[in-house]
């Protein structure tokens, strides 16, 4: 069993909406031996993992795997429930999977769902490790190990086990950080996770906001450095009227010493500067339990806070924009005795609770034996080995933290008025949006003013688990508050998002959108195949249309509406970079990029593209071409509300849409030329005419015609006005500075020269349409097309140039994508031959062969390149017969 190729998608996908992971696995001989044929496999893999039981498959009922493995099914189908299990049991619940075969024999896709994408992928290695483990000697030797490693050690399912867990509580969202972002997904609002550990930012361009944990981009600096600094809180809240322990601060042992006779014993000793209850010790009875507690203390800090010891309860009160949102009664973690059982099978059992794991790896954590329970035992006189009477409770912590082992309760509706209004005060004297009051008190539902105690820290970046998941008592949505402080009703959390594929257009198109929107007053980002654009400045460059930089442009505080070029390969490597657009757009589907990646017909390439509109908002609009039939058929999966464009008055599509109310943007045939129309229903809405469009060369360009056309429609979708859709029109051109490679004109030699970047057959004949129409004399094409494209699209090009060109000049590529110097230009050169045109030659270097065709222009000659590296041709035009000042 080989894993061919392992392949994460981050966004929406062809799988779905969600992040999931594919592993192209090939069985080799397991594809004849299911899970049936295979002796003892099936009780192996259960008692690896008993929990597989609970899978319902495609039974839909509890126990439905289990009779699929007890059946027979394949290994492929059992690697993806496995997978899907082991991040279950590691602390990242996942549910989806599917595997499907790839139509090879014997190879198949297997896509499981993720949470955390390291967590995702070293499951899928374990659960391949584990069921080699379980093949029998006697299959064939090849089955049960991997040749390149026959010496490896057995498999430990529980070593691995521990490991995963161990990896998902090091960069797993914890349950704050998690339960928050659950909530904004709830809402719509997205989230996007920006390193490793519980930054995230929420929402998009300049309407963003960020977490840290349960610090938020509007909790200040100053109230944190406060609230870390435990003797200035202890005096704000005391010179406030507020209770809280007598606190004196210590910097030697002789100090702590004196402090603690001052405040009296029972006394507290804590760091000043920690949390999560390290090294706190608490009902000091004596000297020497100080000093003890010092030495403990000044192994983390410099420093340490001696107070008063308060009796009552331990109380977490949390406040949330001022109000109190929960409260939990902390018990610290303990055991309770059966007249049996030794206090460690006490702790194992308290342990084995499967709520309980690492650190803050699940809603609470695992008891362990460290110096304070050492110390508590010590004191009572009580060992690891000692036997607890029955119901006799046996405390293994001072405090009640959560992450040390500790349970709560819930009493949010048992706290008194008083002791709300003591909390919320505690919250604003400190200043924090956010605040855990750490209140001790006999009773919480009477007054502390009255029966005693008082607040004894208050926390910033508070957990949150002992609150969506108590261990008694009611959970409480605290993360609910947050997200209305962040996103109140009415403020939006989205900026506009516009997505645009298609075989050809898709970058002038995004370009048009991108400047109609800066014309209009909005900073845009947008993403183009030569880079990532800022308010019109470039500040990436490359090939910037797949998911990665979307997110580059999405992450920026400054963006208020994005416009992303979205590409086939983006798609297939990783998924969009984006959950939800409010304008989804296809231009087209046509010949390209065939046989690769798993997509050999047109119809495998309209699927791929189709995901765009897909995942248009609900409110948002699916705009696509009704002219072109793979794209009109893509209607029935569009989400939103459905808008056309097209170039034909006629198209039954739009006439049909139109009548019923829709919007649709349509190429009317006028007195003066051609109009762009829109239509709103019955409203009739010309545009603009099309030759007062720069980029469409006077009305010549019918390509950048269609593209003006839909770009006008998404714009119009966009609410833009008609004003400014139209003075982003009449302001765009097809420069080299406005649009790199796409139909940039050169006017200032004897002859015509156009640099353009068509690089399929559908792209050379909408540019042999614009050749004919601009041809004076004679044309002269420097032609090349793309080493990974089929033999078939390479020839259909070739022809096409054949009869759109007087004189061809065929060159090659720089990156040769798999092919053998000048094969590519020979296929050219032939396919041009074929369709009659007889002045074909090869000049495989691109420099060479551009020089060539400049230096046999002459006037009135249309000289038309279709370059490679597009910067370096445009010098060579501009500079040709002068001086360059490089």
């Amino acid at each position: 069993m080989k894993v061919r190729e392992t392949r994460v998608y981050r966004g929406p996908n062809l799988y779905g909406y969600r992040p999931v992971i594919r592993l192209t696995v090939d069985l080799e001989e397991l594809e004849d031996w299911p899970s049936d044929r295979i002796p003892g496999f099936v009780d192996g893999l259960l008692a690896y993992i008993p929990s597989l039981a609970e899978h319902t498959c495609s039974y839909g009922e509890r126990g439905g795997f289990v009779k699929r493995l007890q059946e027979g099914t394949w290994f492929g189908h059992i690697l993806e429930h496995c997978s899907i299990e082991l991040q279950c049991l590691a602390g990242t619940p996942v549910t989806y999977g599917k595997a499907r075969g790839t139509g090879e024999h014997g190879v198949y896709h297997v896509i499981y769902s993720y949470d955390e994408e390291r967590v995702g992928l070293k499951a899928g290695e374990i659960a391949i490790k584990m069921l080699r483990s379980l093949l029998p000697p006697e299959l064939p030797s090849a089955l049960v190990n991997e040749p390149s490693t026959p010496d490896a050690p057995p498999f430990d399912f529980h070593a691995e086990q521990r490991a995963l867990a161990k990896l998902a509580e090091k960069i797993a969202l914890g349950p704050s950080t998690r339960s928050l972002v659950e909530e904004a997904k709830k809402r719509g609002i997205p989230a996007l996770r920006l390193n490793d550990q519980s930054l995230v930012q929420f929402g998009y361009g300049k309407f963003q906001k960020r977490i840290q944990a349960t610090v938020t981009s509007e909790t200040r600096h100053i109230a944190v450095e406060i609230a870390q600094d435990k003797e200035l809180t202890n005096k704000l809240l005391k010179d406030t009227g507020l209770p809280v322990p007598q606190s004196i601060l210590a910097r030697s042992e002789a100090e702590a010493l004196e402090a603690a006779e001052e405040v009296g014993y029972p006394c507290v000793v804590k760091p000043y500067n920690l949390s999560h209850g390290r090294g706190v010790s608490i009902n000091l009875q004596d000297a020497a339990q100080v000093k003890e507690a010092f030495a403990r203390c000044y192994e983390m800090t410099d420093y340490v806070l001696v107070e008063t010891y308060l009796q009552g309860n331990d109380h977490r009160v949390l406040v949330i924009n001022d109000e109190v949102i929960a409260v939990a009664e902390r018990v610290p973690g303990h055991v309770v005795g059966d007249g049996i059982s030794t206090v460690a099978q006490l702790v194992d059992l308290v342990n084995a609770d499967p709520r309980r794991g690492v650190g803050h790896e699940k809603m609470l954590t695992q008891i362990v034996f460290d110096h304070q329970a050492e110390r508590l035992m010590a004191q009572a006189g009580v060992t690891q080995q000692t036997v607890l009477a029955a119901g006799q409770r046996f405390f293994l912590r001072s405090t009640g933290n959560l992450s040390t082992g500790g349970t709560a309760i819930d009493r949010t509706d048992a706290i008194h008025p008083d002791n709300i209004d003591i909390a919320r005060r505690a919250a604003k004297v400190v200043g924090l949006d956010i605040a855990g009051i750490d209140l001790i008190t006999p009773d919480i539902s009477r007054s502390v003013r009255e029966i005693g105690g008082g607040i004894v820290e208050v926390n910033a970046a508070p957990g949150f688990r002992m609150h969506v998941a108590p261990t008694e008592g009611r959970p409480r949505n605290v993360a609910a508050p947050v997200v209305d402080m962040l996103f109140p009703p009415g403020v939006p959390s989205r900026i506009p998002i516009v997505a645009i594929t298609g075989t050809n257009g898709k970058t002038t198109t995004s370009r048009m959108v991108a400047h109609i929107l800066k014309m209009s007053g909005r900073r845009v980002g947008f993403t183009t195949t030569d880079g990532i654009y800022i308010d019109g400045e470039r500040v990436l460059k490359g090939d910037m249309t797949g998911p990665w930089s979307a997110r580059v442009v999405l992450r920026d505080p400054t963006v208020e509406a994005a416009v992303l070029e979205t590409a086939r390969g983006g798609i297939l490597r990783e998924g969009l970079g984006f959950d939800r657009c409010d304008v989804g757009c296809v231009l087209n589907v046509s010949s390209d990029h065939l046989g690769l990646r798993g997509v050999n017909t047109l119809e495998d390439l309209a699927y791929v593209k189709r995901l765009v509109l897909e995942v248009v908002r609900k409110e948002g609009f699916s705009v696509m071409n009704a002219d072109d039939p793979l794209v009109a058929k893509m209607a029935d999966d569009a989400d939103g509300q459905h808008v056309w464009f097209s170039m034909d008055p006629q198209n039954p599509i739009v006439r049909e849409h139109v009548r019923k109310g829709g919007i649709a943007g349509v190429l009317e045939e006028g007195l003066k030329g051609r109009m762009l129309t829109l239509y709103r229903g019955e409203q009739y809405i010309p545009l603009l005419w099309s030759h007062l469009i720069p980029a469409t060369l006077e009305g010549a360009a019918m390509f950048n015609v269609q593209n003006a056309l839909a770009a006008a429609t998404m714009a119009f979708c966009l609410g833009l006005t008609l004003e400014q859709i139209r003075q982003g029109l009449r302001t765009f051109d097809n420069s080299f500075y406005q649009a790199p490679g796409r139909c940039n004109v050169y006017d200032q030699h004897p002859f015509r020269v156009i640099v353009d970047y068509a690089h399929n057959p559908a792209a050379m004949e909408a540019m042999a349409g614009l050749v004919a129409k601009l041809r004076k004399k004679r044309s002269i094409g420097v032609i090349a097309a793309p080493g990974d494209r089929r033999d078939q699209d390479v020839q259909e090009l070739g022809r096409i140039a054949g009869r759109a060109f007087d004189r061809l000049i065929v060159k090659e590529d720089k990156g040769l994508r798999g092919r053998q110097p000048g094969e590519v230009a020979e296929l050219l050169r032939a396919a041009a031959a074929e369709a009659g045109n007889t002045d074909v030659e090869i000049v495989l270097d691109e420099i060479t062969a551009v020089n060539r065709a400049l230096a046999e222009g002459e006037r009135d000659d249309l000289v038309v390149i279709f370059a490679d590296e597009i910067t370096s041709v445009w010098k060579q035009v501009i500079y040709f017969g002068k001086e360059s000042p490089e």
